[in-house]
């Protein structure tokens, strides 16, 4: 049998506490399983946010989407993983990653190095957490990705939850703008992960970050502004693409359930400004989350 759905939710703007309660109450609301907060300066603050999350919910859980690893020093952030954890009555999943935004850092202060430097700190942060909390007796799930291979392996080796964005940060830019991989480079990045995977005792659950839903009859219409903005892509490379959601209800649910067939991707994340769109996918797929997917998989016209 397929790995049961799971819907996280990323809030990414800050809020008075009454606003921020409410909207974490509607998030609930909507069926979704996880409260996300990410980790950007100009955004939310990551721990205080998922402990007022909690506080204000009964069922989701609340999770880090995701640190970046160059803003902590391993033994303050395990103090900080354990209250929340704590705090938040053992709802607290983490969220790891590399960092990708050299402007932040620049804005921080802080170092932001190579790629291969920014994954051998994220790997000294994985490991020194994994000793701290140990004795602490703290067991948080751990959610890791990226597209390079040794942030796959970093993730084969490590994460309970394997998380994949389907874009790539573009060359040069210094402001974090990301941009998406085709459905062939898609594939090609999930079977290296599995490649690197073969031995685990347990496979890890498979997140998806979704980039756009727009739930509509009329796709190309929905999708022209970026179509203007990207004329080197064709509507039908843009509705192949896994992290664009864009269709009537069915061919968006039917879509999801062949990412599960095909890959296994069973726990998806939207964006804030989706959240309202993708309700009505949550609520299909929780009331009928094994029907066969329609058409062709994803991404078989790129093999």
């Amino acid at each position: 049998m397929p790995r049961p759905f799971r819907f996280g939710a990323s809030l990414l703007t800050s809020a008075p506490a009454d606003e921020w309660r409410a909207r974490c109450r509607r998030v609930e609301e909507l069926g979704y399983d996880v409260i996300l907060v990410p980790d950007h300066l100009g955004m939310v603050a990551p721990f205080p946010a998922l402990v007022a999350a909690a506080d204000a919910t009964e069922r989701p859980r609340v999770g880090t989407f995701v640190l970046n690893a160059g803003f902590w020093n391993p033994t303050l952030l395990a103090r900080e993983v354990a209250t929340t954890h704590d705090l938040t009555g053992g709802r607290l999943e983490l969220g790891l990653g590399t960092g990708y935004i050299q402007a932040e850092h620049d804005t921080a202060g802080l170092p932001f190095g190579s790629p291969g430097e920014r994954v051998d700190h994220l790997r000294r942060t994985v490991e020194e957490l994994a000793r701290l909390l140990e004795s602490s007796e703290t067991r948080v799930p751990l959610l890791l990705g990226g597209n390079g291979d040794r942030m796959l392996r970093l993730t084969a080796e490590h994460a309970d939850i394997a998380a994949f964005v389907g874009a790539r940060l573009t060359p040069g830019d210094t402001e974090g703008k990301l941009t998406p991989v085709g459905a062939a480079e898609f594939s090609e990045r999930v079977a290296r992960y599995r490649e690197f995977a073969a031995c685990r005792a347990e496979p890890a659950e498979l997140n998806l970050l979704i980039q756009l839903v727009t739930v509509t009859d009329d796709p190309a219409g929905a999708l022209r502004p970026l179509l203007d903005r990207r004329p080197d892509l064709a509507l039908e490379q843009v509705l192949d693409l896994p992290v664009m959601l864009v269709g009537t209800l069915e061919e968006i649910t039917a879509k999801l359930r062949a990412l599960r067939d095909r890959y296994g991707f069973s726990y998806l994340t939207v964006l804030e400004p989706y959240l309202e769109a993708f309700a009505p996918v949550v609520e299909e797929l929780r009331r009928n989350p094994l029907a066969a997917p329609t058409g062709p998989l994803l991404g078989s016209s790129h093999e």
